[in-house]
Formats: C-alpha cells, sequence, structure tokens
C-alpha cells in the first residue's frame, strides 16, 4: 500500500474542490434559467420564438432521456422497436457520445456550460422585467429539488432500473434487462424465499407486527413520560436530560450493549434471574415446616430461571423489541414534549370553569391539539421501525434460524449474503410502496393534514 503523500493529498483535495465547484456552477446556471423563467419576458417577437425554442429543446432532450430509460429497464423496448424509435431515443447518448470524443476534458464539460451563460444572457437582454407572485418561491427551493434529485430521485430511478434485471453474482459483468426479468423477480418476492428458508409474507406478517409492537409502546411510553415531564416539578430539566440520553447515543453502540445483556451467562438480565432463583431455593429451604409457603417457594425456584434469549425465537424477539422500545420512547416524548408546550393554559382552564375532570381534559383538549405532532410523529416513528436494520442486525442477526429477521433484515441478506441485486431491487421496491400506501392510508384515516381548529 502506497504512503499517504501531499502529492495525493492535494490531488485528491483538488478532485473533491473540482466536483462541489462544478455542483455549484450548474446550480448557478439552473437558478440563472429559473430566473428568467419566471422574472423576465420576451420584448420582441423574435426573441419569444427564441427563448419558446430553447424551452422546448431542453424539454425535447428531457422527454427523450426518460424514454430512453424506459426503453433500457425493458417497459416500452418493444414498443420503441415496433414503431423504429430506437434512433430517436439514443439521440441523446449518440450525441454526447460524438461531443465527448471530440473535445478533450474539461472543455467537454465548460464549453457546453459557456454556451448556456451565453443563451440565458442574450434572453436576459432580449427580455423586459415581469412581476411574478411564485417566481421567488420556485427561485429559492431550486437548490433543494436538485439536491432531491442527486440524493433521492436519480439512485431511486437506479434501483427501478436495477429491478428489472438479472443482475446477481454471476451475471454482475453483464446484465440483462428487460420487462420479463422484473416480472421474474417480484413473482419472487412474493412465492420464493426472500433470504434463505424465510417466506415473504411469513416476514412481512413479523414485520407488522414487529412495528405494530414497537410504534404503540413508543407513542405510549413517549406520551406518559412528557405529560410527566409537562407538569412543574423541580430537577425536571435534570429529567429531561436523563430520558433523552438513549436518543443521543448512536443506535449502533445501544444495540452492542443490549446485546451484551442478553447472554446467557453474563447478561445482567439472567444473572438477576440467577441471584432471584438462588434467592428463592434458600427460602424454600428455610420454610420445610410450612407446606404452604414451601410450595409457593419451591414453585418459584422452579419457574424463575435464566432465558435463553438467543436460542429461543419468542425470547428473541422480546429481546430486540426490548432494545428497540429503549431507543424509540425518547423521540416520542420529545415531539409530543413540545406539542403539549405549544397548547395554551386558557383551554384548560375554560374547561376547569366547565367542571370538566382530568381525563374529559385530557381527551377533548390534549389529544385532539396533539395530533398535528402525533401524526408526522408517529408516520416517521412507523418508517424507521419498519426499517430499523441495525437492532435485529446488532442483536440477533435475524436468529435463530430466520425467526426476528424483518423485511429490511431479509433484504440486507439478498443483497450481501446471497448476492441478488436484481431481486433485491425488486424486494426494496415493495418494501418502498408497503410504507408509501400506509402513509397515504394513514394520513386519511387520520385527517392529518387537516387544520387542528377546523
Amino acid at each position: 500500500m502506497g504512503a499517504l503523500t501531499p502529492q495525493i493529498m492535494i490531488r485528491s483535495l483538488s478532485q473533491v474542490l473540482g466536483f462541489i465547484l462544478a455542483i455549484a456552477l450548474v446550480l448557478l446556471l439552473l437558478e440563472g434559467y429559473a430566473y428568467l423563467l419566471f422574472f423576465r419576458r420576451p420584448r420582441t417577437l423574435p426573441a419569444a420564438v427564441f427563448a419558446r425554442s430553447v424551452q422546448i429543446g431542453l424539454a425535447g432532450l428531457l422527454i427523450l432521456v426518460i424514454l430512453r430509460f424506459l426503453e433500457q429497464i425493458g417497459l416500452i423496448a418493444d414498443l420503441v422497436a415496433a414503431l423504429h424509435l430506437a434512433p430517436l431515443t439514443t439521440l441523446p447518448e449518440r450525441l454526447w457520445a460524438a461531443w465527448a470524443a471530440a473535445v478533450p476534458n474539461p472543455w467537454r464539460f465548460l464549453l457546453p456550460g459557456a454556451l448556456v451563460l451565453a443563451l440565458e444572457a442574450l434572453i436576459y437582454l432580449t427580455g423586459e422585467p415581469r412581476p411574478s407572485r411564485l417566481g421567488l418561491a420556485y427561485v429559492l427551493i431550486l437548490p433543494a429539488l436538485l439536491g432531491i434529485s442527486l440524493l433521492i430521485v436519480i439512485p431511486f430511478l437506479y434501483e427501478v432500473r436495477l429491478a428489472f434485471s438479472n443482475m446477481a453474482m454471476y451475471t454482475a459483468q453483464n446484465p440483462e434487462f428487460g420487462l420479463r426479468h422484473g416480472i421474474e423477480n417480484f413473482r419472487k418476492v412474493f412465492t420464493g424465499p426472500v433470504a434463505k428458508d424465510a417466506t415473504f409474507f411469513e416476514v412481512f406478517g413479523r414485520t407488522v407486527l414487529w412495528t405494530v409492537i414497537n410504534v404503540s409502546l413508543h407513542v405510549t411510553g413517549g406520551l406518559i413520560l412528557a405529560l410527566l415531564l409537562n407538569r412543574p416539578m423541580r430537577l425536571r430539566g435534570l429529567y429531561r436530560t436523563i430520558l433523552i440520553l438513549p436518543w443521543a447515543v448512536p443506535s449502533t453502540i445501544t444495540a452492542m450493549a443490549w446485546r451484551n445483556e442478553f447472554d446467557y451467562r453474563y447478561g445482567f438480565f439472567n444473572i438477576m434471574l440467577r441471584n432471584l432463583q438462588q434467592f428463592f431455593t434458600d427460602l424454600a429451604a428455610q420454610t420445610q415446616s410450612l407446606p404452604l409457603i414451601y410450595n409457593l417457594f419451591a414453585w418459584l425456584s422452579q419457574a424463575v430461571h435464566p432465558v435463553p434469549w438467543r436460542q429461543d425465537p419468542t425470547w428473541a424477539f422480546i429481546s430486540v423489541v426490548m432494545t428497540n422500545v429503549w431507543l424509540g420512547i425518547p423521540f416520542m416524548m420529545v415531539v409530543i414534549l413540545g406539542g403539549l408546550q405549544s397548547i395554551s393554559q386558557e383551554y384548560y382552564e375554560a374547561a376547569e370553569i366547565d367542571g370538566a375532570s382530568k381525563w374529559q381534559q385530557f381527551r377533548h383538549i390534549t389529544l385532539p391539539l396533539l395530533r398535528p405532532v402525533l401524526v408526522p410523529a408517529t408516520i416517521l416513528g412507523t418508517v424507521w421501525t419498519f426499517n430499523r436494520f441495525e437492532v435485529i442486525f446488532l442483536v440477533t442477526q435475524g436468529g435463530p434460524q430466520e425467526k426476528t429477521d424483518i423485511l429490511v433484515s431479509s433484504l440486507y441478506k439478498a443483497i450481501f449474503q446471497f448476492y441478488r441485486y436484481g431481486f433485491s431491487a425488486a424486494f426494496a421496491l415493495v418494501i418502498f410502496f408497503i410504507l408509501l400506501l400506509w402513509s397515504i392510508f394513514y394520513l386519511r384515516i387520520t385527517k392529518g393534514l387537516r387544520g387542528v381548529y377546523e
């Protein structure tokens, strides 16, 4: 392995800075175009025709790129072949290949940027100001849209393309893409094993159970703690700090710590259970002259014993639930506490004057006014819990015999243990749409997007 020399560091730093500069220049060009689109209008008919031609050309290139993507994943390949549209859909690729072959780096990127800048300058000089009510908003959110496109949309589209392929360990170099491969991948997701032996519906049922138990305990525990901390008391700030610590500690460290506590010989829980078992055994030995008490302590000495946390599927599932509840309650507590502190005390004072009990105040004032907080927090908590890979992986590794695997941990095994890349992409899309449909359904049922006082 070569030494890390100053030359290597400078070259690496220059590459990073070059990438950042390229992103900044692209963003600047897009911002300039957005400004011209919303705040300038052509003064003359030729200028209007020119500006509209530029817009139509850019839109046409974008449509061709989208069609080429759909063709490559096989969704419209037969249609393109039947209509002989391949020369059209491959036009952007061929144009760029010819340009890249004719122009060396970095001019192959700088010259198109300079051309776009010149077009923007021409549109600006041939235009005049115009008011725009929403133009500023679109210009300001454009950087965020670009970031979302780079970090979310493009990888998601690549995943869709990968789902319609036969890519695996032995076909990774030359995978085939097509609709038939996508149909086969989705068929295998629902009919075959998703990891080693477990089927999709078996793991999905366990994932739903895992999510319902955890989110219910998160919301209930967070609500109880938030109600307690919202009351005036001494050292309230200290209590808040202590209760938020499980959330502040990285989840991987917490999961590994809990894994050690579930060790059969040296874990905290089994040590306490052994001591308690010995305590009941000693009491039974000392009360042999009292049959009723002796039978009670003898039964307790047999009933209380170390738990096989990792060997028994039920106890293994309980162990990961305990770990995730420990991690999830502080977040809900903080969110609900913020919602409680935003509720005006005037509502409670008016309710007390009307003779409402504490339970009636909680039911008719606290819960309805917490809805704008609880709905997004519950959706986030559900998505996080549904995809809580690190707890399963670090505490039980999905064992014993895949009995604690959830969908995301089975997905991990399909990728990194069995190298089923196309299948895994289809599997990931299924998980995505499950969460998307649940979020839409939950918002409609809870009316979470409506105003609080409607």
